[in-house]
């Protein structure tokens, strides 16, 4: 469901809920009226005092839950398009590479040609700038291209 779809709805249902409190509340203070014998200085309003405006502090917090939701940016769905078509795919030439850089496009190869930086990074137990570096090299090698994705990189292997 969108976040706008589930904002609206819960804002509406914190509308509801202020509705049913109010109403309550009004029936509540009926029953006192009648049952009270010390008229407006009976404690029993000041309990239904605060148990309103206790409602109403929780029923405002779910309104603005669902405002937060109604104005926060959907997130970003990460599409990667394989083309079709009469494009051969050259043989990757893997001779020229060192260690770490096969592994690299080891991974990209078991991953299906693209995978996230930060995972290929945690696989081979390596910090940012030597990761940097090693899909530098390989961007210059022509093997891997980097696309970015918000604050993310997605290799993807070259064929």
């Amino acid at each position: 469901m969108k976040n706008k779809n589930v904002g609206f709805l819960i804002v509406g249902i914190s509308i509801v809920i202020v509705a049913i409190v109010l109403l309550f509340n009004s029936g509540l203070k009926d029953i006192v009226d009648e049952s009270c014998d010390h008229g407006s200085t009976c404690t029993m309003y000041d309990t239904i005092r605060v148990q309103t405006g206790l409602s109403v502090i929780i029923a405002g917090l779910v309104f603005l839950i669902g405002l937060f939701f109604i104005l926060s940016k959907e997130s970003e769905r990460i599409v990667v398009k394989r083309v079709k078509g009469k494009m051969r795919k050259k043989r990757l030439d893997l001779s020229k590479l060192d260690g770490e850089e096969r592994r690299v496009v080891d991974i990209l190869i078991r991953e299906s040609g693209a995978f996230f930086q930060k995972s290929v990074m945690e696989e081979l137990g390596c910090g940012k700038v030597k990761m940097t570096r090693l899909v530098d090299k390989l961007e210059a090698k022509g093997l891997v291209e980097r696309k970015r994705r918000g604050m993310n990189n997605i290799l993807v292997l070259v064929r």
